[in-house]
């Protein structure tokens, strides 16, 4: 348990940014969520659609350092490349 002052402080603030990241993060993945299940049905205009939608969103938490930047860029030029080879 902290006993100085600065250390509690440190608590409060850790706990709140944790929640803030968590809901980021949960965000990313429900976008992902979204763009992967759309490849699945094979329609590719509602792919690209959802796409567009969870493009900047997964940059966005590549920038707040909720997950790695190439990480980022790996899913998004996978999912791309998904969406580009699928029939239209």
């Amino acid at each position: 348990m902290a006993h100085s002052l600065s250390a509690k402080k440190r608590i409060r603030k850790t706990s709140r940014q944790t929640a803030v990241n968590i809901r980021r993060l949960s965000a990313v993945r429900t976008s992902i969520r979204k763009v992967e299940t759309a490849i699945a049905s094979g329609d590719k205009s509602q792919a690209q659609s959802a796409f567009q939608e969870a493009q900047p969103n997964m940059m966005c938490g590549a920038q707040k350092g909720v997950m790695s930047r190439n990480t980022m860029s790996r899913k998004i030029s996978r999912l791309s490349k998904q969406i580009k080879g699928m029939v239209p």
